[in-house]
């Protein structure tokens, strides 16, 4: 222990002597967070809804149909009853709820208006309000082919409810991508240079001929980007809340003990790519762009994935920050527990332990 605790402190004296990579560790995590928070919105498209159609007549029908020839939505299963839609929500199978009142269409004509009831995740804000539009035009346009004259007879009243987000707060879609972000930047790219940067150096012989096994030596330079990535999340959490207005509603610990599995995943990845380059240049740049810019695109936090062609969906399968931006949205958004994410949960422990593993293998111990 006492040489892994040398080693683990000559990393933190690599990282402190550079400027560079301390700006990259607090300042960029600072900047993305209040820029994602405020500035960004996206479009949506071919997104799940279920509906709850109590009525059965010819009215509810219909708009059932309209909404089946919109490109905006994909209507899934009809559901059952309230508690089927609420367990659909959470599962996240869908991002929105129309529910039928029963006598909807007798109601229509005998009264001269009707009800119907959107319930919309909004967990994602923007995405939430622009799904209740489509739907609420879509029932205005049904209504107006009900009422050809310039003031309608009839009149449907959708009733909108936002889920997990009543206030509708922005910054709550971006925050759980925020985090993935910065994670992959700072313990990905980082550490991706930390065993490359030996051999460059020429000190990688001293690390050889040291009896210290391969994988101590990849845990001390591992260590320090573990402890620094957790405090950069401390910090982005207290953003969150005192900045953003976002209110933590799942369980903290849970939130942290996912945060770590998925430093460590990324921390064996960047170790991983640090053994198979030659130079820190090439290290970085396989890890920023390789891994930066899918993250951004294809994690489903800047831009939804029900809009991208079949085949950059499969490809987002295979990285890490979409289990846990899953992860971090259902804990820490909607309050959900470990019974919810536990196949994201296990995805990610078997990618740490499959990307060590072959950082490990990959981990020369004669230099050519």
């Amino acid at each position: 222990m006492k040489q892994l605790l040398a080693f683990v402190r000559k990393e933190f004296y690599h990282v402190f002597r550079d400027r560079k990579t301390l700006l990259i560790l607090f300042g960029m995590p600072v900047v993305q967070i209040i820029l994602f928070g405020f500035a960004l919105n996206s479009e949506v498209k071919n997104i799940g809804i279920t509906i709850l159609d109590n009525a059965h007549d010819v009215q509810s029908e219909q708009i059932i149909a309209k909404i089946n020839s919109s490109p905006y939505f994909k209507v899934r299963q009809p559901a059952l009853n309230y508690k089927d839609i609420e367990h659909r929500f959470k599962e996240g199978g869908i991002k929105c709820a129309l529910l039928f009142p029963v006598n909807f269409g007798s109601a229509l004509y005998k009264t001269g208006g009707a009800q119907v009831q959107i319930i919309a995740d909004a967990s994602d804000p923007n995405t939430a309000t622009t799904l209740t539009n489509y739907l609420t035009a879509i029932i205005g346009n049904y209504q107006q082919e009900l009422n050809p004259a310039a003031k309608p007879a009839y009149q449907i009243i959708p009733e909108v409810r936002m889920l997990y987000n009543e206030e509708q707060n922005g910054s709550l879609n971006f925050i759980p991508g925020v985090i993935a972000l910065i994670f992959m930047i700072v313990s990905t790219a980082l550490t991706s240079v930390a065993v490359v940067r030996e051999k460059e150096l020429g000190t990688m012989e001293i690390l050889l001929v040291s009896p210290f096994r391969p994988i101590m030596v990849l845990i001390a330079k591992a260590v320090p980007y573990l402890v620094l990535s957790l405090i950069n999340f401390i910090i982005i959490l207290l953003l969150s809340v005192y900045l953003l207005d976002v209110q933590i509603k799942g369980s903290i610990i849970l939130i942290f003990a996912e945060s770590i599995l998925f430093i460590i995943t990324c921390l064996s990845l960047g170790l991983l790519i640090s053994n198979i380059t030659t130079s820190q240049q090439t290290a970085m740049l396989v890890s920023m762009m390789g891994m930066m810019l899918p993250t951004m695109l294809l994690t489903g936090f800047m831009f939804p994935l029900e809009n991208m062609p079949k085949v950059f969906q499969i490809i987002s399968y295979i990285l890490p920050s979409k289990y846990y931006y899953s992860i971090i949205k259902s804990v820490m958004l909607k309050g959900l527990g470990f019974s919810y994410v536990w196949k994201e949960t296990l995805v990610l422990a078997g990618m740490a332990a499959g990307l060590l593993t072959l950082a490990l293998k990959n981990f020369k111990i004669r230099l050519s």
